[in-house]
This record gives structure tokens, C-alpha cells and sequence, in this order.
């Protein structure tokens, strides 16, 4: 393991860790464990990181198809509190962030395919009567949906389920055919089953104010400008990955890949209040990973530095704190080994839900005119297409268009709901997918090249029920020294939320090591 840089804190942490091997342990090297450990890495902590699969990034991964770098997994990043970009600019990608094509995307339904309305959040409309919205639901579904700003706003209870809101509010056809596709697409759950206060922070206290789910939509609107909600990176998230790895190994934090945990345990149970030197050590047995690294891919080519490989025998390593980045189900299964008590029951969790991601590299000057805007969202029970979502990535960033050849299209459609059971697309149904969904018959021989990535354990964290399920997972957690839980499925929607997340636990574990105690978490 190698030491951390210099400075009087870095000399402190390692002289009260010469009986660990490393200050801290992180267990998973997606977005959330690098964050952790690079924050620690910087104030002087000594840090490594293991990860099962066989490269880092979690679901903001690459893969490379017809000579170009491409996201496999997410490709934009929520705005919110400028989170990400601050991020971006702190390892060295700040002017690469980019606004994509404010075109917008299409709707799609039985019965026509349409843009969806400009003004509205999650497909909720903020002006009923407009003429892109009356194109999509109809006279009717309007006239219904305008009732909304006459009904008087009684509550006897708190408001949670978006689905219901919207279907009371607006009426059945803005909740299928508007704000279904939408939350299908971004959260892959039903209306019905997120949370509002996750998904749409303040909108409930904003139709108290509004006397209306219309108004609010758009006293929210101008908080949030349309096109200000999504950003990414220009050649792809995946450089964020890259950059984290870069700046982790220039202050001498180390990742290891394809290594799984075999065992943990603690030895000791010091209080935190007795000084660093008492705290318990982690003793953690790794092995080489072998089970298949997921999502199976092709293999990328990143600028990132190598990560260590496995070592082929299994060994122990010490750590005078633990965080477990890992994914949902593994992430439960350590807490459990760690001896967290009192952790929700496997049952009280919504079933995970897999996600597969169908990416087509196509040649066909038609595209050029972007004939679906930036893509289709697909409301369900649509007949004739398998895809829930259709991203034309060239029409959406510009970037991506000015790398390729002329005429060179990249298209990304995903399969998978929430509650079905994923049924992997063969070339030819994804093609004719995309010809449906933009209008346009394309052919298998149209394409230059393809892939499909398949992600699983993908856990719909805006659920209904899933804000006291983390609560009471972080109080257990929280009872346990020199033990952290960080990632998507705990810290809320989005990678900005993730981040947040990753940062401030950081921050508490470097207390917990210097000695302080920590606030509240």
C-alpha cells in the first residue's frame, strides 16, 4: 500500500495508523467510492479502494463501439445545486461541461408521437390549454387537466404518491401519456411508486402556495429555467470516472479491481471518544472476483491510470475505517457481516429492477434533420415497440455529432420496467424500435456498429416508503464505529444527490480519525 502526501495532518494520520495498513477501506469503486476516497485522499487520509468489477464507474460507465468512446451507462447529470459541475471542475473538467440540445424530446402513445410540451416538470403540464399539450392528450384531456386550476386544494394528509396527485389533479390521460413515460424513463418506476418529495422537491409546498399542481409547475419553471435541469461532459461521463481515478492516484490513494470481499470483522470495541489510537481495526479478507463483472460490455479504452489488479491469492487488510460503497444487495449483505443490527428486512426493499441499454451506431443522412428531437419516451402499453426510451445521443450533444463521420448517427434505447422482467433485445428488434420511434425505416444493414449492456440491481430509490427505510439504515450504521454506508440507493435521485453524499460522510470519517466527534448524521 503506499503512504499519503505530505503535510502535518497527513504525518498525524499516519502515525496513529501504524498498526493498519490503510486509514480507510472503501469497498466499491463506483461514482460514490471514488468521491469518498479521493475527499479523504486529500485531507491526508491513507486510502484504498476495492472493486469487484473488472474497471471502476459503477453506472457511469464506457464502452467503445466503432472507433469512438461511448457512455454505456448514464450520460447527463442532473443540475441541482451545481453538485456535479463543481465536481467536474475539481478534477480538472470544468470548461467540458456542456447543455444539451434544448430541441427537447418526443412522447410517444397508441394512437401518435408527439413533442413533449415545453412547459411542465415529470410531464406534469403547467399550462393545460397549451396547444402541445391538447396535441397529446386532446381537447379532453386538457379540458379535464384545466379543472385542476378550479378545484379547490384540500388535504387531509401528507401528499407522497406523484401518481396519485397527478390523476386527481389532472386526470388519467396526463398520467399516462405525459407524466408515466417521463418517470419511467428517468427513475424507472411507476408514478404510483415515487415518492414526490424525492422526485420533485417543493412541488407539494408550492401548490399550497399556488392553489394548484398547474401554478406550482410553473413557479417551479422559473426557479428552473427549461434545458437548465440536465448537463453532461463533452467525449462522455465517463471521463468523470477517469478524472476521479487520475486525481485519487495523484494523492496516493490506491484502487484495486476485480476483488471481492471474503470476510470482515472488528477487533475491539473503543469508543470514538477515547482518541484515533483506540479506535477498532477492520480486518478485511479479499479474493480474487469471480463471479462475471456486470455489465458484460466491450472492454473500453480509458486514459485513466491502471488500476492495481487482483492479487491472485487471498489476503487481509487492515483499515481503521470502513465505508461500503457497494451496491444495493452486496451493500446489505456487509453491513449484516459488520454486525449492523436493527437494518431493514431484505423484504422492506422494493424489488430491484434490471436495465438493459441498446446503443446503435447508424449511417443515414435522414437523421440529420433530428426527427424526434432529442429522443422518445414511451408511455407503457404503447403497441409495437419493446424500448421504454429512445435517445438520439447526436441530436442531444453536440460534441458527440462534430466527432463523427457526416451522416453518422448514435441512438440509445433502453428496455426494462420497473415490476417486468427484462427480456434482452435481439439487433433486429432494436432496429425496428428505432424506426418506429423516429419515423423513419431503418435496416439492420444501416449500422455500423452496436451494442447491449445490461445492468442489474438497479434499485428505483424513489420509491414511496424509501426515505424511512435509508433513515432507519443510517441510524444502525451510525452505531457502529468507523463504519459507513455510501451510494445511489442511499443517498437519493441522482448522481448530484450521490456526490453530496460521498462528501459529507468523507468529511465525518476524517473527524472520526483526527479524533473529533462527529455530528449528527
Amino acid at each position: 500500500m503506499t503512504g499519503v502526501g505530505g503535510g502535518t495532518e497527513a504525518s498525524a494520520a499516519s502515525a496513529a495508523a501504524a498498526d493498519a495498513d490503510v486509514d480507510v477501506l472503501v469497498i466499491g469503486g463506483g461514482a460514490a467510492g471514488l468521491v469518498t476516497a479521493l475527499q479523504l485522499a486529500k485531507l491526508g487520509h491513507t486510502v484504498h479502494v476495492v472493486e469487484a468489477r473488472e474497471r471502476p464507474g459503477g453506472f457511469v460507465s464506457e464502452h467503445e463501439l466503432a472507433g469512438i468512446r461511448l457512455d454505456s451507462g448514464a450520460e447527463s447529470f442532473a443540475t441541482r445545486k451545481g453538485t456535479v459541475a463543481a465536481l467536474a471542475a475539481e478534477v480538472g473538467l470544468g470548461e467540458d461541461v456542456v447543455a444539451p440540445n434544448r430541441a427537447g424530446a418526443w412522447v410517444r402513445w397508441n394512437g401518435g408521437t408527439a413533442p413533449l410540451p415545453a412547459a411542465g416538470i415529470l410531464g406534469i403540464p403547467g399550462v393545460p390549454l397549451a396547444v402541445d399539450v391538447r396535441r397529446v392528450i386532446g381537447w379532453a384531456g386538457s379540458l379535464r387537466a384545466y379543472l385542476d386550476r378550479l378545484m379547490p386544494l384540500l388535504r387531509v394528509r401528507p401528499e407522497h404518491d406523484l401518481g396519485d396527485i397527478v390523476r386527481r389533479r389532472m386526470g388519467r390521460r396526463v398520467l399516462d401519456r405525459l407524466v408515466t413515460p417521463v418517470v419511467a424513463g428517468v427513475h424507472s418506476a411507476d408514478p404510483s411508486d415515487v415518492d414526490v418529495r424525492t422526485v420533485a422537491p417543493g412541488l407539494t409546498q408550492a401548490m399550497t402556495t399556488q392553489g394548484s399542481l398547474s401554478g406550482a409547475v410553473m413557479a417551479l419553471r422559473e426557479q428552473a429555467p427549461a434545458g437548465s435541469q440536465v448537463q453532461g461532459i463533452v467525449g462522455g461521463m465517463h471521463r468523470l470516472v477517469s478524472a476521479l481515478q487520475e486525481q485519487l492516484a495523484f494523492y496516493d490513494g490506491t484502487l484495486e479491481t476485480g476483488t471481492r470481499v471474503v470476510s470482515l470483522q472488528r477487533s475491539g470495541e473503543a469508543e470514538l471518544d477515547e482518541g484515533p489510537d483506540a479506535r477498532p481495526l477492520w480486518s478485511v479478507e479479499l479474493a480474487p472476483a469471480t463471479a462475471p463483472s456486470a455489465p458484460t460490455s466491450t472492454a473500453p479504452t480509458s486514459t485513466a491510470p491502471p488500476a492495481t489488479p487482483a492479487s491472485p491469492e487471498p489476503r487481509r487488510v487492515t483499515a481503521r475505517a470502513l465505508v461500503v460503497a457497494a451496491g444495493f444487495r452486496p451493500a446489505l449483505t456487509l453491513l449484516a457481516d459488520a454486525g449492523v443490527a436493527a437494518l431493514p428486512a431484505a423484504t422492506a426493499w422494493p424489488e430491484p429492477a434490471s436495465v438493459a441499454i441498446a446503443t446503435l451506431v447508424v449511417d443515414d443522412a435522414r437523421l440529420d434533420t433530428h426527427p424526434r428531437g432529442t429522443g422518445v419516451l414511451v408511455a407503457p402499453g404503447t403497441t409495437g415497440v419493446t424500448a421504454k426510451a429512445l435517445t438520439h445521443a447526436t441530436a442531444k450533444w453536440a460534441w458527440l455529432a462534430a466527432q463523427l463521420p457526416p451522416h453518422r448517427h448514435v441512438l440509445r434505447l433502453s428496455y426494462g420496467r420497473g415490476g417486468e422482467t427484462l427480456v434482452e433485445p435481439e439487433l433486429a428488434t432494436v432496429v425496428a424500435d428505432a424506426s418506429t420511434l423516429l419515423g423513419l425505416p431503418l435496416s439492420v444493414a444501416d449500422v455500423v456498429d452496436s451494442d447491449l449492456v445490461r445492468w442489474d440491481d438497479s434499485l428505483a430509490f424513489a420509491t414511496v416508503g424509501h426515505k424511512a427505510r435509508v433513515a432507519q439504515l443510517s441510524e444502525a450504521v451510525a452505531a457502529v464505529p468507523g463504519l459507513d454506508v455510501v451510494g445511489a440507493w442511499v443517498s437519493g435521485t441522482g448522481l448530484a444527490a450521490t456526490v453530496e453524499q460521498a462528501k459529507a460522510t468523507a468529511s465525518g470519517i476524517a473527524a472520526e480519525l483526527r479524533g473529533d466527534p462527529r455530528l449528527p448524521r
